[in-house]
């Protein structure tokens, strides 16, 4: 009786499995430079310093860091990738609002000049609509990156459908295993860890078909 599993508690309805099969789908279709198909997603991150300089190395002897730290705030990785090119886009902001969600898909937009229409699959966070475009910009600047967007949302409690989920768990190896003190330094490191991948153009391999989706849930669907 004293043990505990952590998971996600709730029914599964019609809504989240639309949107479950809607993903895989997506990912399914073929890859198009006119309909670039991206992934969009956020990771809050928390600002630390020592409180004490850590102990150089020596021969034999790995640097000693103190375990307290100094907190220096919040920031926000804004990411966008293009599993099938290779491609990613990212950005750090001091803050999670609907303008930085919208000045940031809009240089995303400025990626596609030719592109007939973007694809985006993100989570239906309040910020993450066509609407944050008109709280920031005037009607005419607004209006063309919020119409050439068409969205597929992750269900609620879905969020592992988005690929941008692995790219942000990829690009934060080696990075944000350490103290980073300011906005700046991780946007130095960060822009290090982006170019590489994209020098590498490093894709993902997505595998999750919807009929993988109705085999893992098959009891919660209607016989």
């Amino acid at each position: 009786p004293w043990q505990r599993r952590q998971r996600c508690i709730g029914g599964l309805n019609g809504e989240f499995l639309c949107r479950m099969e809607d993903i895989p789908d997506f990912c399914a279709e073929p890859h198009n430079p006119d309909e670039p198909k991206i992934c969009f997603d956020e990771k809050p991150v928390r600002l630390t310093d020592h409180s004490v300089m850590p102990l150089p190395p020596e021969p034999g002897m790995p640097q000693r860091a103190d375990c307290h730290y100094k907190r220096n705030g919040v920031c926000n990785i804004l990411c966008a990738v293009e599993p099938a090119a290779g491609k990613r886009m990212v950005r750090i902001t001091e803050h999670r609002t609907r303008q930085d969600y919208a000045q940031f898909m809009k240089e995303l937009s400025e990626l596609w000049p030719g592109a007939k229409r973007i694809r985006v699959v993100q989570d239906s966070l309040s910020t993450h609509s066509g609407g944050s475009f008109y709280e920031t910009f005037d009607a005419e600047t607004a209006h063309s990156p919020a119409s050439r967007f068409e969205r597929h949302y992750t269900p609620k409690k879905g969020s592992r459908l988005n690929m941008a989920e692995i790219e942000l768990s990829a690009l934060s190896k080696n990075c944000l295993d350490q103290r980073i003190a300011s906005v700046e330094k991780l946007r130095e490191i960060m822009e290090i860890r982006v170019k590489e991948r994209n020098d590498a153009c490093a894709k993902i391999n997505w595998q999750f078909s919807t009929a993988d989706a109705r085999n893992k849930f098959k009891r919660f669907y209607k016989n």
